[in-house]
């Protein structure tokens, strides 16, 4: 395995300047979406929603494809993401959004659900919430296992080699195995989480009527541009603030 194969700065970049681009089509979506919603006809515009409908489905396709070249790349990476902001952070479940948001944001935006598809989103809500203690239970299997023997062994082996560098005594192939092993793990349950995702979306909109969708699609866009907006404001207010209490100790040094 080639040193630092696990880590490049050149992916983050490469995938947070393709965020950057994706988050502008986003906002871009959103003002389609609400212009839509605005002057909303079912019978003379139900071709052209469908086509906004089928393209908002493919920018997020768009997403999830260029997220998993970047999981096969660095999916270490893809768990700590310096793309996002700590409050962005905060929302991620494996890597991502919970998919049970979906449903929060259909009752949050739609208020006109007939008793059918309460029915039957209720009944979704419930098949995703099992798949997702699945997949929860499956990447906490993945932890316990990389703080259990023989990997902790293997870490301390590792560590005690950096210390002293003049005494390499740990078989390497062994350790990339090991990485090898953790990074497959990962990989697979970031697919899993990301395939959920996906479906569970694309089966929301299913059960929705069209003016339905724009709204379930305006109120998911909202959410995620809000969020990253406040987060860029936190950053900014906290280097502000770092840069404030640096030049004042610096002022009242010796």
């Amino acid at each position: 395995m080639p040193a630092g194969s696990y880590t490049n700065s050149h992916d983050d970049n490469s995938f947070e300047v393709f965020l950057e681009g994706w988050l502008i089509s986003q906002e871009q979506l959103l003002n389609e979406l609400v212009l839509a919603q605005d002057t909303f006809d079912e019978e003379s515009q139900e071709g052209d929603i469908r086509d906004l409908i089928s393209r908002v489905l493919a920018h997020y396709e768009e997403y999830y494809e260029e997220k998993s070249r970047m999981t096969q790349r660095n999916v270490f990476r893809v768990f700590s993401p310096t793309w996002f902001s700590p409050l962005e952070r905060s929302f991620l479940w494996i890597t991502g959004f919970n998919p049970g948001l979906a449903f929060s944001l259909v009752t949050d935006s739609v208020d006109d659900l007939s008793e059918n598809q309460v029915q039957r989103i209720n009944w979704l809500r419930h098949e995703t919430k099992v798949q997702e203690r699945s997949l929860t239970e499956e990447l906490a299997k993945i932890q316990e296992s990389v703080a259990a023997p023989p990997v902790v062994d293997l870490a301390q082996r590792v560590g005690m080699q950096l210390i002293y560098a003049d005494d390499i005594n740990v078989d390497m192939e062994e350790v990339d195995g090991n990485l090898d092993t953790l990074k497959t793990a990962l990989e697979n349950v970031v697919t899993d989480a990301d395939r959920l995702r996906t479906r569970t979306a694309e089966r929301v909109v299913g059960l929705l009527r069209p003016l339905q969708s724009l709204k379930f699609f305006s109120a998911a866009a909202q959410l995620q541009l809000r969020v990253r907006m406040m987060g860029k404001q936190r950053e900014a207010d906290r280097q502000e603030n770092d840069n404030n209490n640096n030049n004042n100790d610096a002022s009242n040094g010796w």
